[in-house]
C-alpha cells in the first residue's frame, strides 16, 4: 500500500512543527542538564555561599549569632570559621575553640592565611577561590569576607569552605532519565500532533471539497464551519457567497427570461405589422401608416429596453463615472416635470414642485435628473383612477436635503418593499395605465444612489400611496 504523504499539506506542516518543537526542547533540556551541569553547579554554589556570607555579616554582634551559625553550617554543609584581625577565634566549627575542629576543619587552616593574605592586598569586602584536594581530587569553594563593627571599621574576618561534590554520577543518573523522557516525550508530541493536525485540517478539506462543488455550478452547498473561529468565520462567508451566487445566477436566469420575452414581443409585432404593410395594407395610405406608427412605437421600446440595460450594465460593472457639481434642485425636478406637460394637458395628471428655489445640492445632474424621472414614471404608472397628483418635496434637513417623490395610487404591500429594487420585479398591485416600462427603472436608480452614496427607501401603504425617497448633501 503506498502511502500518499503530501508534504505541503496543513496537516503535515502542523504535524512536522509540533514533532519539530518537541524534539529543539529535548536538545535544550539534554544540553543544559549535561554538558552546563558543572559551570551551573559552581555558580549556585558562589551564590549560596555569597548570599550566606551577608547574612552572617548583617548579623554580626546579635547575641545569637553562634547558634545562627551554627544551623547555617548544618544545614548548608558548609565549613564557617570567623576570627579577628590579630587571630582571635570568634567562630570555629569545633566546641573547644581550637583551630583542629571537626568537619575536615584541619585541612583549611593553611588556607586562611592564603584567603586572608588575597583579601588585605586586594583591598576589596570579599573574595573567592577554588581549592583543589591532590588526595580525593574533589574541589572547594573558599570564599572570605571583612566584617565591620558598628563604626564601620573592620574588625573580624569570616572564611566560609563549601566542599564541590563529584556530578559524574548525577549526570549518569541524569542521562539515563532523559533517555526515558525523550523517548516519552517525543512519543507524546508525535502522536499529539497527529491529533491536533488532523483536527484542524479535517473541516478545511471539507470547505475545499464543498468549493469544489459550487465551483461546478451547485450554489446550493453548505460550508460546515467546525470548531474554531478563523475557519468559522470562513465557513460563514463562504456560506454567504453561495447564497449571493445563487441569487445572481436566479437573476440571471430571470434577466434573460424576461430580456428574451421583451425582446421577442416587440420584435414579433414588427415583423408581423411589416407583412401586413407587404401583403394588405401597402396601397391603403391610412391602414399604412397606422401599421407603420406600430413598428416606430415597437422599435421605440426596444431601444429604451437595449438602453437601460446598457445604463445598469456600466453602473454594476462601475465603467460609469460621476460628475460631481453643485446645482440648484429645484431647477432640475422642474425640468423633469416639464417632459410630463403632455400628461398633464391629456390625462389630467398634476405634478407639484414644493423645493425652495436656494437649495443647492452636490451630486451629478444628469443621473439626479435620471433619478427623478424614472422615480417620476413609476408614480405616473401607479397613479390610476381620480388619484392622479403627483408630488416632488426637497426638504433641507441639517447638512443634507431630502427628495421624495409621492404618489395616490394603489400602494405596495409591505412584504414586497425589499424587492422592488430588484431587476424586472412586477408588484402584484401593478393595475397601472397602459404605459410601457422596461422594468429597470428602480433598479437604475438604485445603482444611481448608491454609486452617489446616497440613503434612499420607500413608504408605501395600500390604496393611500407612495413615497420614494433619497438624500443628498447640500451646500
Amino acid at each position: 500500500m503506498k502511502l500518499n504523504l503530501d508534504r505541503k499539506s496543513l496537516k503535515f506542516k502542523i504535524w512536522l512543527y509540533f514533532v519539530l518543537f518537541a524534539a529543539l526542547l529535548m536538545g535544550i533540556l539534554w544540553f543544559l542538564q549535561i554538558v552546563f551541569l558543572d559551570t551551573y553547579y559552581e555558580e549556585m554554589k558562589i551564590s549560596q555561599t555569597r548570599k550566606v556570607a551577608n547574612s552572617i555579616i548583617d548579623r554580626y554582634g546579635e547575641p545569637n549569632l553562634v547558634e545562627y551559625i551554627s544551623t547555617l553550617s548544618y544545614k548548608n554543609d558548609l565549613f564557617i570559621h570567623i576570627e579577628s584581625g590579630d587571630g582571635t577565634i570568634i567562630f570555629s566549627p569545633a566546641q573547644n575553640l581550637v583551630r583542629p575542629g571537626i568537619w575536615g576543619g584541619d585541612i583549611y587552616l593553611a588556607e586562611m592565611g592564603v584567603i586572608k593574605r588575597n583579601l588585605i592586598r586586594s583591598n576589596q569586602e570579599s573574595v573567592s577561590t577554588f581549592l583543589n584536594d591532590r588526595r580525593s581530587g574533589n574541589r572547594t569553594l573558599a570564599y572570605g569576607a571583612w566584617m565591620r563593627d558598628s563604626e564601620g571599621e573592620r574588625a573580624a574576618i569570616l572564611y566560609i569552605f563549601s566542599p564541590l561534590f563529584p556530578t559524574e554520577s548525577t549526570v549518569e543518573i541524569l542521562s539515563d532519565q532523559l533517555k526515558y523522557v525523550t523517548l516519552i516525550s517525543l512519543a507524546l508530541a508525535f502522536a499529539l500532533s497527529l491529533l491536533i493536525s488532523s483536527r484542524i485540517s479535517r473541516p478545511i478539506v471539507k470547505i475545499t471539497k464543498s468549493a469544489s462543488r459550487l465551483a461546478e455550478g451547485n450554489y446550493g452547498v453548505t460550508f460546515e464551519a467546525g470548531e474554531y473561529s478563523e475557519i468559522i468565520q470562513l465557513a460563514d462567508t463562504l456560506n454567504y457567497t453561495s447564497r449571493e451566487l445563487a441569487k445572481t445566477e436566479n437573476l440571471r436566469r430571470d434577466l434573460i427570461a424576461n430580456v428574451s420575452h421583451d425582446l421577442r414581443t416587440p420584435l414579433t409585432m414588427v415583423r408581423s405589422y411589416a407583412e401586413m404593410i407587404r401583403d394588405l395594407s401597402g396601397d391603403n395610405p391610412e391602414k399604412r401608416n397606422a401599421h407603420l406608427q406600430v413598428i416606430i412605437d415597437e422599435a421605440d421600446r426596444l431601444n429604451l429596453l437595449v438602453g437601460d440595460l446598457l445604463t445598469l450594465s456600466k453602473m454594476q460593472s462601475g465603467v460609469e463615472e460621476l460628475h460631481i457639481a453643485k446645482f440648484c434642485l429645484r431647477d432640475t425636478i422642474q425640468s423633469v416635470l416639464n417632459s410630463y406637460g403632455i400628461l398633464a394637458e391629456q390625462e389630467g395628471y398634476r405634478f407639484i414642485c414644493q423645493c425652495d428655489p436656494d437649495i443647492i445640492v452636490t451630486a451629478d445632474e444628469a443621473r439626479i435628473r435620471q433619478v427623478l424621472s424614472n422615480l417620476v414614471g413609476n408614480a405616473v404608472r401607479y397613479s390610476t383612477g381620480e388619484n392622479k397628483e403627483i408630488t416632488i418635496r426637497g426638504i433641507k434637513k441639517g447638512e443634507a436635503v431630502r427628495c421624495e417623490v409621492s404618489d395616490r395610487g394603489q400602494g405596495i404591500p409591505e412584504e414586497e418593499l425589499p424587492h422592488i429594487w430588484e431587476r424586472y420585479y412586477r408588484s402584484s398591485s401593478n393595475r397601472s395605465r397602459n404605459t410601457a416600462g422596461t422594468g429597470l427603472g428602480l433598479s437604475i436608480v438604485k445603482e444611481i444612489l448608491k454609486m452617489h452614496r446616497a440613503n434612499f427607501g420607500v413608504t408605501s401603504r395600500l390604496n393611500e400611496g407612495s413615497t420614494f425617497w433619497f438624500e443628498l448633501p447640500c451646500s
